[in-house]
């Protein structure tokens, strides 16, 4: 405690102000564990379904149409979403419309808002840091989209850790500015990092708190009015945080929470016409967004992730451990999760299939190292794992089952770990390349092999894939890193022995290349890449000349 009132009061700005927070928040925790807290996570059940609202000019509101969540692992109704529908978007309209293109702030307007936000982030942070808040969101995380305690436990911290990054004066370093002489006397150029005004930011189920978290206050520390809308299923973990920024300070009406389904979303984004709208899932999604908001659109879209074993074998049991996790943490949920591992030649002569196959089995829906699938069923995994297996010399190698004794509901998927073998040259004729490289967001891989000779086509594959967000290149052999590296394109590529496709921490750019829509998250430029524009002051203040003419025409 004593490190944080060092961090956080700093300078002599609102020191008594900054104690009396913390005294209020002790002196509430006697009497609420969780002040801000409108649900308890275990309470939530068919019997006692939580309720999650909306958020809009300052008030939280519910909505005649209610959309009920099932419980991911039991089937149960177990919490009530306030959908709004295509006939209430006028309010959440009108709230952007508000937001001028010049932004809430900005280096001339407001910048005591930059002083606001980075105090806001030193409690958030602070809140997230207490084991009974941490605790809190990690749980509500593992009921709505199941994953390991330290899976769901890592975004939490991650999330807070970036608050930390981003406390005090940090807001306001992101705005920092330029100068350029002029011409002559009383001539300088300026730039400056302008906000969008109002902007619009969606956001998956995978990562209930972080992606939408760490978007959000970017979008906020730039200056931006932001209408934030998270997968219905997940959207709970979201509203339980925007109720904590609140208490830490968040004025109300700075946000706009909406709960929605696509095509009422789509309609407030084609009313409100907000200047910038960051979007973070499907590919199919994102590519009628680009379209339908003539471009104004920040993308990280899907990722059919790949990883490279290089012709040095070494540390076989730690490779295979990075490998499970890339490619099975969270049932293989993640946009960056490995689904394609090309191995050496090398590494085949190995045991490490076998040891990949021994990890995967480790897996169990007790303590949810694996779970529900929310976006494939168990079907049409099963249906994509058989087309494979049509193809010449593939073969299942471990997984390819339904989970048992469960009481998943059908609507979504519960299957084994999974991997399957399609040769190389398989996977290049043109009539399985598509096949072989569709994304399955959940606990499946494709697994290949190459020689020396064949890296050029590897590096084939890779140039041919639509999605470029992360990779792997594991050797510690620099020339096969610098031939892999220097012909590929991933945005956020690991390489080295220990390299991995996932588990980014919130200290380096995570996002995809080779998309001039692509949107970066967690780092000072990823912010102001995604939630600011240049804009140039040239000031020009004379004198003028003595003895000026009027020149010629030109």
């Amino acid at each position: 405690m004593n490190k944080f009132l060092f961090c956080g009061g700093m300078g002599a700005r609102a020191p008594q102000k900054a104690l009396s927070w913390f005294s209020s928040f002790n002196l509430s925790r006697s009497v609420h564990s969780i002040p801000f807290a409108t649900v308890e996570v275990e309470e939530i059940s068919g019997s006692q379904p939580a309720e999650v609202h909306n958020l809009v000019q300052g008030k939280w509101k519910g909505s005649s149409t209610w959309n009920t969540i099932l419980d991911p692992l039991n089937g149960e109704p177990f919490i009530k979403v306030a959908e709004v529908d295509e006939t209430g978007v006028q309010p959440f309209v009108e709230s952007l419309s508000k937001c001028p293109k010049h932004g809430v702030h900005n280096p001339f307007k407001a910048p005591e808002r930059y002083l606001l936000l980075g105090d806001i982030s030193v409690k958030a942070a602070h809140m997230l840091s207490l084991p009974k808040v941490s605790d809190f969101f990690t749980r509500l995380i593992q009921r709505v989209a199941p994953k390991s305690y330290h899976q769901a436990h890592a975004e939490v911290y991650v999330t807070q850790k970036f608050l930390e990054n981003f406390s005090g004066d940090q807001v306001r370093f992101l705005a920092r500015s330029f100068a350029v002489p002029g011409n002559y006397l009383g001539q300088q150029s300026h730039g400056f990092r302008w906000p969008y005004g109002p902007v619009a930011i969606i956001t998956p189920f995978n990562f209930p708190l972080e992606i939408p978290v760490l978007q959000l206050m970017g979008a906020l520390y730039m200056g931006n009015k932001p209408i934030l809308k998270v997968d219905s299923k997940v959207s709970i973990v979201m509203e339980q945080m925007m109720r904590l920024l609140h208490y830490c300070g968040l004025p109300v009406d700075d946000v706009d929470f909406i709960n929605s389904d696509g095509k009422t979303m789509n309609k407030i984004l084609l009313e409100a016409n907000p200047r910038m709208t960051l979007f973070t899932g499907s590919s199919r999604v994102a590519e009628k967004l680009a379209v339908d908001l003539k471009g104004r659109i920040r993308l990280e879209d899907a990722g059919f992730d790949w990883k490279i074993l290089g012709p040095d074998v070494q540390e076989e049991d730690y490779v295979a451990w990075v490998c499970d996790q890339d490619a099975y943490a969270c049932s293989g949920q993640k946009c960056s999760a490995q689904s394609m591992l090309f191995m050496h030649e090398n590494w085949s002569k190995t045991s490490l299939i076998s040891k990949l196959k021994d990890l995967a089995e480790r897996r169990k829906l007790e303590d949810l190292t694996i779970g529900p699938v929310l976006t494939f069923t168990t079907e049409a995994m099963l249906e994509h794992m058989n087309k494979l297996l049509q193809i010449p010399g593939s073969k299942l190698l471990f997984g390819g089952e339904p989970l048992k004794n469960h009481s998943i509901p059908s609507i979504y998927g519960a299957l084994k770990p999974t991997a399957v073998y399609v040769p190389l040259q398989e996977i290049m004729k043109e009539n399985t390349y598509e096949l072989v490289t569709r994304e399955i967001f959940g606990p499946f891989q494709i697994i290949t092999d190459y020689k020396t000779e064949q890296l050029p086509m590897v590096l084939d594959a890779l140039e041919r894939m639509h999605a470029h967000l992360t990779a792997a290149v594991v050797s510690n052999d620099p020339l096969f890193l610098q031939e892999v590296i220097g012909q590929t394109v991933n945005g956020t590529t690991y390489a080295g022995l220990r390299a991995r496709t996932t588990g980014a921490p919130q200290n380096h750019w995570f996002g995809p290349a080779g998309d001039p829509r692509g949107a970066g998250i967690g780092t000072p430029e990823a912010i102001k890449l995604v939630w600011s524009c240049h804009r140039e002051i040239i000031y020009d203040f004379g004198p003028v000349p003595r003895q000026w003419e009027i020149p010629p025409s030109t």
